[in-house]
């Protein structure tokens, strides 16, 4: 019986060299810069929301935004009042993540805006989900959601936490904060 040889498999993992540098370079700068870009990606999309808020009729949610603040004010907040507070909210949300500056304020601000942007999910269910299957608005306010888990992202880094990538070696590499 002959035996015939075969080429070794490669192990997985394995990566050539000049390969490995190249993707350990994409990684430095996604470590570096991808937090920041999702802050002000986030900032882009409350700031152009926001602004549309400021001319009536211009915003798809404008109706649902005026009625959910007016539910959770108890009715002292209604109307054109509840349009102005949503769109000067949004865009003091998206002016602090675009520039960076007074993040911290933002980042409360977005918490609390996300309370009333995500209410409509339990305030209006039947509206949003009649017959169970979601409406355009409940799947307006729905995609919030990634919203919500990108202003947490931001949130961890602008409070300290840190995304690094491991050096070449392994041992944790040194990244800005």
């Amino acid at each position: 019986m002959a035996t015939q040889l075969q080429s070794p498999r490669p192990v997985p993992g394995h990566v050539s060299t000049p390969v490995r540098r190249a993707i350990d370079s994409l990684t430095q700068v996604l470590a570096r810069y991808s937090v920041d870009a999702l802050r002000v990606s986030l900032g882009l999309v409350f700031l152009a929301f926001g602004v549309l808020k400021f001319f009536p009729g211009a915003s798809p949610a404008e109706e649902l935004a005026v009625a959910t603040i007016d539910r959770l004010t108890l009715g002292i907040v209604s109307g054109e009042a509840a349009l102005l507070l949503t769109a000067v909210t949004e865009v003091v949300i998206g002016v602090t993540l675009v520039t960076g500056k007074f993040l911290k304020v933002g980042l409360v601000v977005l918490a609390g805006a996300l309370v009333g942007i995500m209410s409509p999910l339990v305030l209006f269910t039947a509206e949003l989900f009649p017959g169970g299957l979601p409406t355009l608005e409940a799947q307006y306010v729905f995609k919030d959601i990634v919203l919500a888990a990108a202003g947490l992202v931001v949130a961890a880094k602008v409070l300290g936490a840190r995304f690094v990538a491991p050096s070449v070696s392994g041992a944790p590499a040194s990244g800005p904060r």
